[in-house]
């Protein structure tokens, strides 16, 4: 009578070393591509001047600049210079014949200067507001860019690890399917276990397929963003230790987040332009005051009826401008109104955005607190199942438990320590997009992220 499989122990523990050969040849593999690795740091040197969101924040945030100097301008003496040529002839009613020709040049110069314009002055503030809001934007998209990096980064690991995680397994997968094969061969086993580990063995090699789709997805993503080919990622340095969580207290962070979150500046600035033009449209209502000054030279040639004349005059002025409004139409009064009902609206999406970031700070915190727990216990379950897995390996030995107790207990253990690489892959991802939600973000909290990377 047959034996099944599960029940056939096998003369030598065939499926034990092919597994931890295949898992050893990874992670040898893994660390001879070191020296050929870059590390977060480096990647993110790469990525800011190849980056094209950074790079149109840098320009808008430069334009920004230039545009507020514009403004001033409303402030300074203007100067302008002006010249003329004419000439004019006349002829004589009786005669028909071209008598009288006059030729003119003048030249002037005038200047002007604004003593009092309110609205020109709440321009020049609403500028500066400019040059504010787009300093905001672009400290944004360098936290985004920091963000998307280490979530690249570290999503390239999880995959590399998802990878030979499958691989580990199929390498056991496909022993078992030999030895089902030599047991049905001998007699000792039946069509149905060999079938079973084939069909094992065919979904092995299907999941190593997406792996392996996913992971060179992932390398893409990262080649792309950085500008480079064939970016590799350092793993995390043995023994892992993972940075604490500072400050401790959830409503401190929500704190740092009301004074440093990018968007609230944003809208907070956005605020202040919305107050300024509402005191730029009350401004219509109020006198302009100006200076003019204007210098004036001509010189004049007269010909006609044998006479020749010239002469050259200079002439000059000054005077001062006072422009009034008296009557507008309602033009004044309802531009009025209408600014104060969009101060109201910045002010009410400033107060929706407070809340959302407060939101995604206390979401971002407690996922963080989360992912360290998990953690803990990911490492509990990674020795409890090399502990399962030494128990199966000497009950197998003894001969009470066979080889599939032995794939299962090592699939067991390399899924635990896939899930515990990920979780701690999580850890300083959230950690990272914590920051960002917070608005504290800066390019040497990457450097600590890196330091944690194997050399």
């Amino acid at each position: 009578m047959h034996r099944p499989l599960h029940r056939q122990p096998l003369r030598s523990p065939r499926v034990l070393r092919l597994a931890l050969a295949s898992a050893c040849a990874a992670l040898c593999g893994g660390w001879a591509g070191l020296a050929h690795a870059q590390s977060l740091q480096a990647l993110y040197d790469a990525a800011q001047p190849y980056d094209a969101a950074v790079q149109s924040a840098r320009s808008q945030a430069d334009a920004s600049a230039y545009k507020a100097e514009q403004s001033w301008a409303a402030r300074r003496p203007s100067v302008a210079a002006k010249g003329t040529l004419a000439a004019a002839r006349s002829n004589t009613p009786w005669s028909g014949v071209n008598r009288n020709r006059t030729f003119q040049q003048a030249a002037e110069i005038s200047a002007q200067q604004s003593l009092f314009n309110r609205a020109n002055d709440r321009a020049i503030d609403q500028a500066e507001r400019g040059i504010d809001v787009a300093r905001a934007q672009l400290s944004a998209t360098e936290q985004d860019l920091m963000v998307r990096l280490t979530q690249n980064y570290f999503d390239l690991l999880s995959a590399s690890d998802a990878l030979d995680t499958v691989r580990a397994s199929k390498t056991a997968i496909a022993e078992q399917l030999a030895s089902a094969k030599r047991n049905f061969e001998v007699g000792t086993a039946t069509i149905t276990d060999t079938r079973e580990a084939q069909a094992r063995f065919d979904l092995a090699r299907a999941q190593e397929i997406a792996a392996e789709n996913d992971l060179n997805d992932k390398k893409l993503a990262l080649d792309q963003l950085v500008g480079r080919q064939g970016t590799a990622p350092r793993p995390l340095a043995t023994p892992v230790v993972l940075p604490t969580l500072a400050p401790a207290d959830v409503d401190e962070w929500v704190r740092q987040a009301e004074d440093n979150n990018p968007s609230l500046r944003q809208l907070r600035l956005a605020l202040d332009v919305a107050r300024l033009e509402t005191e730029k449209a009350r401004a219509g209502a109020l006198p302009t005051v100006g200076v003019s000054a204007a210098i004036t030279t001509t010189n004049t040639n007269f010909t006609g009826d044998g006479r020749h004349s010239s002469g050259t005059g200079l002439g000059g002025n000054v005077g001062l401008q006072v422009n009034m409004p008296l009557f507008s139409g309602g033009a004044i009064e309802n531009r009025i109104k209408e600014t104060l009902s969009l101060e109201d609206k910045a002010r009410t999406d400033l107060e929706a955005a407070r809340r959302n970031v407060t939101q995604g700070v206390r979401t971002a915190f407690f996922g963080v607190q989360s992912l360290r727990a998990r953690i803990g216990a990911l490492e509990a379950a990674e020795s409890s199942s090399k502990l399962a897995l030494e128990a199966t390996q000497l009950g197998y030995k003894v001969g009470v438990r066979v080889n599939l107790d032995v794939l299962n207990a090592q699939t067991q253990l390399y899924t635990a320590q896939r899930d515990l690489a990920k979780a701690r892959y999580d850890l300083l991802v959230n950690s990272v997009k914590l920051r960002q939600a917070a608005g504290i973000l800066q390019a040497q909290d990457l450097a600590a992220v890196s330091a944690l990377l194997a050399r």
